[in-house]
């Protein structure tokens, strides 16, 4: 297994079309290069905690970002992101003036671009009653969303007593266990 960890630039001060061409530019970087690490580019998972669980849905599913680096973001393996936002981020509705509190679908959403034919898509939460601002069910309506798009691979997982922070630990377990189902390798079921 290769890992590649890449960073981006944040908000406020960048703009977010920024911060979603730089994860769109390291995940391009990874198709092109990972051949020279050793790594496979038919099998590149992406993922990421919180605000990187929202860039990994994001590049994965507005197939716009990758494609601004001839890269098809139906190639990625499978999207795997840990308590991401599913609605427009709170950092860029902030920067707009929209509250924490005010949920806004718009075209910097996930949800704004379900799709039947995305990767795998492989939802994992913290506890719905000690996540941030009702993470929780953004997911699980981006499940229901993707499942009526006929997307058969979504899967929703919500790791119970653990919050936002806490629930990484727990959810690599979930990651490689559906990174070997999704390459057709055994899979540990304890």
């Amino acid at each position: 297994m290769v890992l590649v960890a890449v960073n981006y630039r944040l908000l406020p001060k960048v703009e977010i079309n920024e911060c979603l061409d730089d994860a769109a530019a390291a995940v391009a970087w990874v198709f092109l290069e990972i051949g020279k690490y050793g790594g496979d580019k038919r099998k590149i998972f992406v993922s990421g905690h919180s605000a990187g669980g929202y860039l990994t849905a994001m590049i994965g599913l507005d197939k716009k970002w990758l494609a601004n680096y001839q890269t098809d973001a139906n190639e990625i393996a499978g999207l795997i992101p840990f308590s991401g936002q599913m609605i427009s981020h709170f950092a860029y509705r902030d920067m707009k003036g929209i509250g924490n509190l005010q949920p806004t679908i718009d075209e910097y959403a996930p949800l704004f671009h379900v799709r039947k034919d995305a990767p795998p898509l492989v939802l994992i939460t913290g506890d719905r009653n000690i996540e941030l601002f009702g993470r929780y069910e953004e997911n699980a309506y981006m499940w229901r969303m993707m499942k009526l798009t006929g997307h058969a691979e979504t899967y929703l997982y919500e790791i119970d007593g653990h919050g936002h922070g806490s629930m990484a630990e727990p959810a690599y377990h979930i990651l490689e266990q559906h990174i070997r189902k999704i390459l057709g390798k055994p899979v540990d079921n304890n």
